[in-house]
């Protein structure tokens, strides 16, 4: 038997499962600027900035449970940029490896003309070759680069825009 995604918005039962996603990627230093684990409540303002016909937040679900996000973010809060968006992917390390992130890619660039997008980023640190190789597989480029950034550890880190035009 074949187990399908699920791709639905998220509601707010979901906050819960979707900062536990989040936080579960911290302590590798290679996906958020987040030195420490967030909690349900400092992320209630950002889950409730989502809207499913602007900014959607989605959470994929295999067999009931949450296995991963989808979050688009307005890119710099003016009104001239509502065709851009930034994309952020979590995927629960038990869901890593199974081509998730390909396909939560296909169904965002999919759905970005009934959003509005026309201007996918996604900001990415330079060090997570996987991510930059999982958005290089769907003819997003480099449109920025941003050196020592962010510090990690002690450690400067780069951090890379990718952009993809999509009409």
């Amino acid at each position: 038997m074949m187990i399908m995604f699920t791709v639905r918005n998220a509601e707010m039962k979901d906050l819960p499962a979707i900062i536990e996603i989040y936080n579960s990627t911290i302590s590798s230093r290679m996906v958020t600027a987040d030195l420490e684990p967030v909690s349900v409540e400092s992320r209630l303002q950002w889950f409730q900035e989502h809207s499913p016909s602007f900014r959607p937040l989605w959470v994929v679900e295999e067999d009931g449970i949450i296995c991963g996000w989808v979050s688009f973010q307005s890119f710099y809060g003016r009104p001239a940029y509502n065709g851009t968006a930034e994309i952020s992917i979590y995927i629960h390390q038990d869901y890593r490896g199974r081509k998730l992130g390909n396909y939560l890619i296909e169904k965002a660039l999919d759905e970005c003309p009934k959003l509005g997008i026309k201007t996918l980023l996604g900001f990415i640190f330079a060090h997570n070759v996987p991510s930059i190789k999982l958005f290089s597989r769907f003819e997003f480029e480099k449109w920025a680069h941003l050196p020592n950034i962010a510090e990690l550890d002690g450690i400067e880190r780069d951090l890379v825009i990718l952009g993809k035009r999509i009409y």
